[in-house]
């Protein structure tokens, strides 16, 4: 699970035409869900839980499982069953865990899912209408396209949207598990290469309950050189700004699409308690126009901004 990151400023150039056409609805004629957006990165929709609500929950991609406010699973009296460990860049905690009977958004439903009940602290402190995040346990179930030029999501569980989104199929890369994280789903990983690590790819999750790109310190061998190049945060920037460092911009080169000037940043320290990382770092949804994710064949297609 991945906390939010008030982090970058970004500048993003493509050469290649939008992998999507711009229509104001979902491909395959879906029905959309209109989200809201909360401070320009979060994705917000309602939500039913045991056919209660709604209630409002972040949509994260980064999020194995999906997570519910202690206060509410109070509210709907849902019964623990144990606990299990979270990771994410701030470490590792454990957590409650929920079954529940049903979990939908919109007319899209899920029976007997998990949850882990959790503090959402640093999400309600952006908006305190925010009572859990919808994590992978439920998105892998659909097709998903996160259309973030249009304002929309687009949820399909019957493929149509799969036979109208034209574009390079980037594959998902499967990673072991890392040992102490829950372990419903795979993380959605892609490779990609960075103009100063040589001829070694990189391993980004994408994530849309962040909001700048992340790299990850690593020891040995597998250590990304251009870390050494890391500048500390001077000046006027909040405490939560100055837990990361800057790094210099780069060209992204994802299959077929080249991202000039990217700009990535790193945690000044991670917590020595966590698990090491299978990826090296975390690319935000929202840096491109719109994603599709096709995670039952394992791949996703890209229009980057």
């Amino acid at each position: 699970m991945t906390n939010l990151k008030w982090l970058t400023s970004f500048v993003l150039t493509t050469h290649l035409l939008p992998a999507f056409s711009a229509k104001t609805r979902c491909p395959g004629d879906i029905k959309d869900i209109v989200p809201r957006i909360v401070q320009g990165a979060l994705i917000v929709i309602p939500v039913k839980i045991n056919s209660a609500g709604p209630y409002d929950f972040i949509v994260d991609t980064g999020s194995q499982i999906t997570v519910i406010d202690p206060a509410l699973a109070s509210e709907l009296h849902l019964k623990l069953q144990g606990s299990a460990g979270l990771i994410s860049i701030a470490g590792h905690v454990e957590a409650s865990i929920a079954s529940l009977n049903t979990l939908q958004a919109g007319s899209h439903l899920v029976e007997k899912p998990f949850a882990v009940v959790q503090d959402l602290g640093p999400f309600q402190a952006a908006d305190s209408r925010i009572r859990g995040v919808l994590g992978e346990n439920f998105l892998s179930h659909f097709d998903v396209l996160i259309d973030n030029e249009n304002g929309r999501l687009c949820l399909d569980e019957t493929a149509s949207m799969r036979t109208k989104v034209r574009g390079e199929h980037i594959p998902l890369v499967a990673l072991p598990d890392p040992g102490g994280e829950l372990p419903f789903t795979e993380r959605l990983v892609i490779s990609a290469h960075l103009s100063s690590t040589g001829t070694r790819d990189i391993l980004l999750q994408l994530d849309s309950g962040s909001d700048g790109p992340v790299l990850f310190e690593r020891a040995g061998k597998d250590r990304i050189q251009l870390l050494e190049r890391a500048m500390l945060r001077k000046g006027n920037f909040s405490e939560a700004q100055k837990a990361f460092a800057d790094l210099p911009p780069q060209e992204l080169r994802i299959g077929k699409y080249a991202m000039t000037n990217f700009r990535f940043v790193t945690p000044v320290s991670l917590a020595t308690s966590i698990p090491e990382w299978g990826e090296d770092g975390l690319l935000p949804t929202l840096m491109f126009h719109r994603i599709f994710i096709c995670a039952s064949e394992h791949f996703v297609v890209l229009d980057p901004c």
